[in-house]
């Protein structure tokens, strides 16, 4: 696999090299904090959330395609299976990326009965959640907040998440 798409901290945080870095849209796909993270932005006995790609055909996710030297693929992919052993498995893409190439890439998506799965829920129980977890990578609020400015620095809208970080902002506020 030549591509590997990035649409949650791999946005800011490859942690390989690439060889190309382009905006690119799964089709079919939506970003979600349905996946406790028990390993870097919570504890097993309070688990964070972080994003994951749910199937939605309505839907597009936007993020970041990485092309990688082919030789190296392999290296990085088992290194990137350790960092998102929480739950992900590898799965292959169609993305379109910003110059309307297609192409398949590798990316990592946490599906239901995993381990750390923990599914869709109201916003303010979400938000709370986000809020109050913390792990070894640092606070959950902090991996939400770093999502939101670089999606906001790619030009890319997602309700989702500004609406979660918007929510967060007023709750730590009081509100």
């Amino acid at each position: 696999m030549a591509w590997i798409f990035g649409y949650g901290s791999i946005i800011w945080n490859p942690g390989f090299p690439y060889l190309e870095r382009s905006l690119a849209r799964a089709e079919g796909w939506k970003r979600r904090f349905w996946q406790g993270s028990t390993d870097h932005r919570g504890l097993p006995e309070r688990p964070g959330r972080v994003v994951t790609l749910v199937r939605d055909r309505r839907e597009s996710c936007v993020g970041l395609a990485y092309r990688v030297d082919p030789a190296r693929a392999r290296l990085i992919c088992e290194r990137l299976d350790v960092r998102e052993k929480g739950g992900y498995q590898r799965r292959e893409v169609e993305l379109q990326l910003a110059d309307s190439r297609r192409v398949q890439a590798l990316t990592y998506v946490a599906r239901p009965g995993n381990p750390d799965y923990l599914g869709g829920d109201r916003p303010q129980v979400l938000a709370r959640q986000i809020l109050q977890a913390s792990g070894p990578s640092g606070q959950n609020w902090d991996y939400l907040q770093r999502l939101a400015q670089v999606l906001r620095d790619l030009g890319v809208d997602d309700p989702h998440v500004f609406g979660l970080e918007s929510l967060c902002q007023r709750l730590l506020r009081g509100g």
